[in-house]
């Protein structure tokens, strides 16, 4: 049987933050969550996205630590409109989140932005132009 990619997993060091945060991109989290060790959202497609705090993660893997540099994952959101990209990006910037780069039209032909999640993670938000 070939294995089937069916999870991204993330580790978050405060999970009421970072539920917050991805709240805010509609995901369907009940608040409930934030005190939990361990969550998961499906997400369309059948994938499912999942956080495990840093004290849940070393409860296996006692030697985990966090990553350095430049992180290697990101994760990327589609927006209805370019202009929702917008709006998107000014929403979590104002709810304190790192804005990294502000909104563009990328030279690919999609409006683009990137946020940091509350552990450091690049998130895009983008919309093909002309939509």
């Amino acid at each position: 049987m070939t294995p089937q990619f069916s999870v991204v997993g993330l580790v978050v060091d405060d999970m009421a933050k970072t539920l917050a945060f991805y709240r805010r991109l509609g995901l369907s989290i009940p608040v409930a969550a934030d005190s939990e060790p361990h969550v998961a959202a499906s997400l369309p497609g059948g994938l499912q996205i999942m956080w495990d705090t840093v004290d849940t993660v070393r409860s296996f893997d006692p030697t985990w630590t966090p990553p350095t540099g430049s992180h290697r994952i990101g994760l990327a959101f589609l927006c209805s409109s370019p202009s929702d990209v917008d709006h998107v990006y000014r929403d979590l910037v104002d709810a304190g989140h790192h804005g990294h780069k502000e909104p563009w039209d990328a030279f690919w032909g999609q409006r683009y932005a990137v946020v940091h999640d509350p552990d450091g993670n690049g998130v895009d938000l983008f919309c093909p132009l002309g939509e």
